[in-house]
């Protein structure tokens, strides 16, 4: 038995099998498999890409940041250059470890400003220097209830500097997931999304668009599939943009929304590899054109 599910988790987790769900005006732009001679490099949870394509920000769940540079040819990724890569730092300046590890979302500000929720002990940090100490931000009362693995998975920043976090699960399968925020540094829920199947949040961001974007996952016991939805600021005209069947992509766990000037929006999606063998920190990108942009 064993066998069998290591033999279809790997199946799972190579290049794409089956068909998927896309929106009208949503096409797939592009794959790339991020491969490189260093163990740090995997577990990614986060990515950010600056509206230009290329530059980058990425984030391992194990409290490790990466920064470079995007190479492109005719639009799709080809590779990636490292020009930093820096251990995250808890508010006193010592590394981020165990219980103040496990760091699942990312969203840089327009000042380039990084911001990163964690799950083991839940909490949103500020970072205006990823290589120096947190800045330490309020905490909502309900993070202390909030189990160590299902806590703030997902942020998202929006152009005034508003930050919106959501835990990867709510409580009940019944229960909506309530989006948090953080403005003039006072915590409120914004809005809740409603729960849709068996899917669970695990990225988010806000696009050039001014809407919301949530990515979910959903592991199905053969491997995984992912969804993308996205609604306004007050939860409103919900919108699934695409929506894979297993085995489609691997664990893809960020989402970045961007638009190059004169361009397509962009959405890039990276997958948490899970430091398995078997598994790809795969980047995929999507391309929403038709008037969706608008």
């Amino acid at each position: 038995m064993r066998a069998l599910v290591l033999a279809l988790t790997l199946l799972a987790g190579c290049a794409p099998l089956f068909g998927q769900t896309l929106a009208p005006g949503v096409s797939q732009a592009g794959r790339f498999v991020w491969s490189l001679d260093d163990d740090t490099l995997g577990g990614m949870s986060g990515i950010e890409i600056s509206d230009d394509g290329l530059r980058y920000t990425a984030l391992s769940d194990r409290g490790t940041l990466w920064q470079g540079q995007v190479q492109r040819e005719g639009g799709a990724i080809t590779g990636l250059t490292v020009d930093l890569t820096t251990r995250l730092r808890i508010a006193d300046g010592t590394f981020v470890e165990g219980r103040t590890a496990d760091s699942e979302g990312l969203a840089v500000a327009t000042d380039g400003t990084v911001h990163v929720s964690f799950e083991g002990l839940a909490r949103v940090a500020t970072y205006p220097d990823v290589t120096g100490p947190a800045m330490r931000l309020p905490r909502h009362p309900d993070f202390d209830a909030m189990p160590s693995n299902g806590a703030l998975e997902a942020l998202a920043v929006d152009a005034d500097g508003t930050l919106y976090t959501v835990p990867e699960r709510s409580g009940r399968p019944d229960r909506p997931f309530p989006v948090y925020r953080l403005r003039d540094d006072v915590w409120d829920v914004a809005f809740a999304i409603p729960r849709d199947g068996s899917f669970l949040p695990v990225g988010a961001d806000i696009g050039p668009d001014g809407l919301f974007y949530l990515l979910e996952r959903d592991f199905t016991g053969i491997g995984f599939r992912s969804r993308v939805r996205r609604f306004a600021l007050d939860g409103s005209t919900a919108e699934t943009l695409l929506q894979t069947r297993t085995g489609r992509h691997d664990n893809l766990e960020g989402i970045s929304v961007w638009q190059a000037p004169g361009g397509p929006l962009t959405m890039t999606l990276i997958a948490d590899d899970n430091f398995k063998f078997f598994q790809t920190t795969e980047i995929v990108e999507y391309r929403l054109v038709d008037g969706l942009a608008d």
